[in-house]
């Protein structure tokens, strides 16, 4: 007796057309059978708006967007599968060793390797292996089974921490691919074979290596690495507090939770940061006295904490018996039809060019100089500028800090003297991982933060945060992240313990994006790294805590 499969419908976004397909065919499928012509090669697809493989069977009638190298999730999907294909070569070539991903710096992923000193031939047989895993064209096979089944063969690998977390988490079901004889997990899909990963390299860098992916505006090359020593030294401060505590991984946080140690781990976190922050001060307190560091600018990117680092360097200084005076940046914008415009048409307010620089230029030089200065407020009702009265004179022991996303561009204060300038950069360097393949990235950290602050203070649902955070990241890359080797020191404004607290509030604003738009892809990604997290109560922090400036009840005010 013939079997019979039903057809299901499948509406294809790229194309406009609804094809009648036989229940179980996969989106590769689709393509090979030539059902639809794209003009670019697809790496995965986004599904009733959620990402997933080229190689899912389909059994119902779905809506289906084929995406390639220039989407967000395609690039995403790339990246964790050049650490599958690492990872094999890593197996193959250097048994016996562990691979550890640990996180993005000079635009690849930092990696090493336990077990072995990490040599230049040694990185060369590596990229070898992975050219001839590509040149094979070889499957990168999804299989879904349960948890059970799944732990023995990470245990065989010496996977412990991949172990741990799956045990944390209490999933009977499990997710994981193969690729030869090799596997391993991701928290999202994979392309469904090596030989769409043509563009990848290898090469020495500090004491391990970096993986590179492809250019995003040249898919065909890898990136040109940039400095960024200053960077990922402060990585190695945190992964090495991270060693410390004994919490490196999720199912390690996890299971500290479990045990009632959160609040021990919040306290430390906590402590750390103010260190960091005294030592920040003092560092500024010194060169004041020499007859430097008058104008203190604290820069970085979105929801990277800016704003409380510098209330909480304000505390600092005056410990050291200084005299903090703030100026906003936001009150320096141009009259709003002055405002640059961005490539969508609308206002760009990230652009440096946002700001009247001739006339910030002139009231800081004046200040310096012991003058007083009217300084002007920013009207966003009406567009320009008002003066309301507000004088500002730099007091004996006065030092001015300025809070803004530019601090560290050179052209900002391109007018006053260098000695006169101390520049801090403020990022959320997240150095917690979810397993030694599995990184969690920084972008993601700032991205929940916003999420909340947005939806708490600002009215904007996540939807809306989710729909600008393209625009914003495009800002970053021009104004922000070229300059981050210019400071004078840098401070990371994240908390090991910091996915586990936010947890049960941004999955309550990420539940209500609606599946019928594509913002939803990225909600569901979110809430799915968010699940790996036991949560902790957000009361436990002090109302001192950074996150307070997103989560509320800071004893600071905003």
């Amino acid at each position: 007796m013939t079997e019979f499969t039903p057809n299901i419908n499948i509406r294809c976004v790229n194309t406009g057309t609804t094809l009648s397909v036989p229940g179980g065919i996969t989106p590769a499928g689709i393509l090979r059978q030539g059902l639809v012509s794209l003009p670019f090669t697809p790496l995965c697809v986004h599904l009733d708006n959620t990402s997933q493989s080229l190689d899912l069977p389909l059994y119902s009638d779905h809506t289906l967007q084929f995406l390639g190298h220039d989407s967000a999730t395609g690039q995403r999907v790339y990246t964790r599968s050049l650490c599958m294909l690492l990872y094999c070569a890593v197996a193959h070539t250097l048994p016996g060793t562990q691979l550890l991903i640990e996180h993005s710096v000079s635009r690849g992923h930092f990696c090493r390797v336990e077990g072995t000193e990490l040599t230049t031939e040694k990185i060369s047989r590596l990229r070898e292996e992975m050219q001839r895993l590509v040149d094979a064209d070889l499957p990168l096979k999804r299989h879904r089974g349960l948890t059970a089944e799944a732990l023995p063969l990470f245990e065989a690998q010496g996977l412990r921490h991949k172990v741990d977390l799956l045990l944390s988490l209490h999933k009977l079901y499990t997710t994981y691919y193969s690729l030869e004889d090799v596997y391993d997990s991701y928290y999202g899909p994979l392309v469904p074979r090596t030989g769409l990963l043509k563009t990848f390299d290898l090469i020495p860098y500090e004491d391990g290596m970096l993986l590179l992916g492809y250019d995003n505006a040249q898919p065909a090359v890898t990136p040109s690495p940039v400095t960024q020593h200053k960077m990922f030294q402060a990585y190695k401060q945190y992964l090495d507090f991270n060693h410390i505590i004994g919490v490196s991984y999720t199912g390690e946080l996890n299971r500290a939770i479990e045990k009632g140690l959160a609040q021990d781990i919040i306290n430390v976190a906590e402590a750390l940061h103010e260190k960091y922050i005294a030592r920040i001060s003092d560092e500024i307190t010194q060169r004041y006295h020499r007859g430097g560091a008058r104008l203190v600018l604290i820069a970085g990117p979105s929801s990277s904490g800016k704003t409380t680092t510098t209330k909480r360097l304000a505390v600092q200084l005056m410990t050291n018996l200084l005299k903090p005076q703030m100026i906003s940046l936001d009150d320096y914008f141009v009259d709003r039809k002055h405002t640059p415009r961005d490539a969508d048409g609308d206002y760009d307010y990230e652009s440096l060019y946002a700001l009247d620089l001739e006339q910030f230029n002139t009231d800081l030089n004046r200040i310096l100089a012991g003058e007083e200065v009217e300084l002007p407020s920013y009207s966003f009702e009406k567009g320009c500028r008002v003066y309301k009265g507000n004088k500002l004179r730099l007091k004996e022991g006065g030092i001015l800090l300025i809070e803004g996303i530019h601090g560290l561009n050179p052209e900002l204060t391109a007018h006053i003297a260098e000695e006169m300038k101390f520049r801090v950069y403020v990022s959320a360097l997240t150095t917690l991982a979810i397993d030694n393949h599995n990184w969690i990235p920084t972008t993601d950290t700032r991205l929940l933060r916003r999420i909340i602050r947005d939806y708490k203070y600002r009215g904007n649902s996540a939807e809306d945060t989710l729909r600008r955070w393209a625009s914003v990241r495009r800002g970053e890359e021009k104004w922000i992240f070229p300059y981050q080797e210019n400071a004078d020191a840098t401070f990371n404004s994240s908390s090991i313990f910091e996915p586990a607290v936010m947890k049960q509030e941004a999955e309550n604003i990420l539940s209500r994006v609606p599946q019928d738009i594509p913002e939803y892809a990225e909600a569901c990604r979110l809430m799915k790294f968010l699940s790996y997290f036991t949560p902790v109560d957000p009361r436990m922090l002090p109302g001192t805590s950074l996150l307070r400036e997103f989560l509320g009840g800071s004893s600071f005010k905003y």
